[in-house]
């Protein structure tokens, strides 16, 4: 027997073990719907590619009236993350979870500075499939999103904001310098680069 062929007798017997399978088997990351068109929550978003973190992010010139700092994490589903990373855009079936909460300051030993809140104070998925983009409002510990309806500004936003296929890819550092790579960053984005626009008043994340 060759060197290979013990290789590959070992792996099969491997894979044959009680839990191997899920190991070398992806999970099903695409998004899934409630009878009535809700968008089912998705549990394990923290388990999925972490792209970014803002705090205190404004699209409006003007000072906020806010009183307390608020953190934005943003998570994207692996299989479009991996999709993304060889063609510099994103595949139908996308989702990507904003996250908010709270920033704390002072905590335990740290004295400046801030640290984000264990409760999560809100959750918007973005979601791309059969080819358009739509968002979902998720409360409290609700199962399923609600979607918001077009033309929300959130959708409006996106189109003229957005770096790459609607998304703001601009905010993401370890996935800007591939879209300019792969020459896939908007028509809208680039003019902004030249040109700054502004921004209406009340456009979400």
């Amino acid at each position: 027997m060759t060197k290979q062929m013990v290789t590959a007798s070992i792996l099969f017997l491997l894979a044959l073990l009680p839990g191997a399978q899920s190991a070398y088997t992806p999970a099903n990351d695409a998004p899934a719907y409630t009878a009535d068109g809700s968008l089912v929550a998705p549990a394990h978003y923290r388990e999925w590619i972490y792209l970014t973190s803002g705090i205190d992010m404004s699209y409006t010139a003007q000072a906020g009236t806010a009183d307390h700092s608020m953190f934005d994490n943003v998570f994207v589903n692996p299989t479009s993350y991996r999709s993304f990373l060889a063609t510099g855009t994103w595949p139908d079936q996308t989702t990507m979870v904003l996250e908010v909460r709270g920033a704390e300051n002072p905590l335990s030993i740290n004295k400046r500075g801030h640290t984000q809140s264990p409760e999560i104070m809100g959750i918007e998925i973005h979601v791309k499939d059969h080819g358009a983009w739509r968002f979902y409002d998720l409360n409290g510990n609700d199962k399923a999103a609600k979607l918001i309806p077009p033309p929300a500004p959130c959708y409006t936003c996106h189109q003229a904001h957005g770096a790459v296929d609607t998304t703001f890819v601009q905010f993401y550092p370890t996935l800007l310098p591939l879209a300019k790579q792969k020459k896939t960053l908007s028509p809208e984005y680039l003019k902004e680069l030249t040109t700054p626009a502004q921004v209406a008043p009340g456009a979400a994340k």
